[in-house]
């Protein structure tokens, strides 16, 4: 590792076949215990370590896909769980450059937060702008969402959130068609977007006012909408959500 210029630059591994810079502000990591909350700072670590927004600059060449994306960090706190929240958003990104197909594509930002630090929850959101390369029409934006217990450092999965994950997608489902009418989707929303499948409600964060969806382009719209969101109340899942989770992702 190298200090260039104030930024922290870390070369990819050997074993990797791709090529690529990440830059950050330097950080350090302290010995942080359960967190709690400070009414003047926020959640908090037993040390007394604030969980603080960062980003990290992504940038490189597979030689098919080139990107240059700024995704959400988090620095502080507990040092499993901000571990865990930053390797699943790189992951989330790896996953964008990885694709499918063969065709050549570039990758930039559009979008990205740490959406949520709650008590018990941390929740992050990477929204970047997908092109052919050459261009083609217009860029299409690919979403993906982090969701870490902040209690335990473990993603939080729909399986996890959905003891019967079939009735959980299903009240999503029936919470989403109620909902979506009142967005740019409208009220005639393409409603295979809303179907009771993993897929379809794979991207959410968890927020004190509920379970926060986020449509993918096209998913329940053409492109000239954008991208749609919709926010679940809790209460609206209190029959379905794991009693336990309830709390943790409701913080």
């Amino acid at each position: 590792m190298s200090l260039v210029g104030g930024a922290v630059l870390l070369a990819p591994a050997a074993c990797s076949d791709r090529s690529g810079t990440a830059v950050s502000e330097p950080s350090t990591v302290s010995d942080a215990g359960p967190s709690t909350t400070d009414p003047a700072t926020g959640p908090v670590t037993t040390a007394g370590v604030p969980y603080t927004e960062s980003e990290l600059q992504v940038t490189g060449s597979t030689g098919r896909v080139r990107y240059d994306v700024l995704i959400p960090q988090i620095e502080g706190g507990d040092p499993a769980v901000t571990a865990e929240f930053n390797e699943s958003m790189r992951a989330a990104l790896q996953d964008q450059i990885d694709g499918s197909g063969t065709d050549a594509f570039t990758l930039s930002s559009q979008e990205h937060s740490v959406a949520h630090i709650g008590e018990h929850v941390i929740s992050g959101l990477l929204v970047t702008s997908w092109n052919a390369d050459p261009p083609g029409a217009h860029p299409t934006p690919i979403v993906a969402t982090v969701v870490v217990n902040a209690d335990t450092a473990a993603p939080i999965t729909l399986g996890d959130l959905f003891p019967d994950l079939p009735a959980g997608l299903q009240a999503l489902s029936d919470s989403s068609a109620r909902l979506l009418p009142e967005t740019a989707a409208g009220p005639d929303f393409d409603r295979s977007g809303i179907e009771p499948t993993e897929a379809n409600f794979a991207n959410w964060l968890a927020t004190p006012a509920g379970m926060e969806i986020h449509f993918n382009d096209y998913q329940v719209g053409p492109h000239a909408i954008g991208l749609v969101t919709v926010t679940v109340p809790w209460e609206d899942l209190a029959d379905v959500i794991d009693p336990e989770l309830a709390p943790v992702v409701s913080s």
